[in-house]
């Protein structure tokens, strides 16, 4: 079973929504890549829609954007 790990970072601005995201990533990035846990990023800063996505498949993850209410989230996930 995959873990979920939750960020809500609503109310912060990229760079820092970036930012608390990779430091996110950095910690538990090798369950990620693994496929035993995914990362779900909740924010209201459109701008982190792009940048987070753009700078993890760089790194070798895979990320998702869906509309949720008043906010976005970004699941980010390893690739196989």
């Amino acid at each position: 079973m995959t873990q979920t790990i939750d960020i809500d970072i609503r109310g912060q601005l990229c760079p820092s929504c970036l930012l608390l995201t990779l430091k996110e990533l950095n910690r538990c990035g090798a369950a990620v890549r693994a496929g035993d846990a995914e990362i779900v990023v909740t924010t209201d800063d459109r701008q982190a829609t792009a940048t987070i996505p753009a700078t993890v498949d760089r790194m070798g993850y895979g990320a998702a954007v869906e509309r949720a209410d008043d906010a976005y989230r970004i699941r980010i996930f390893g690739r196989h």
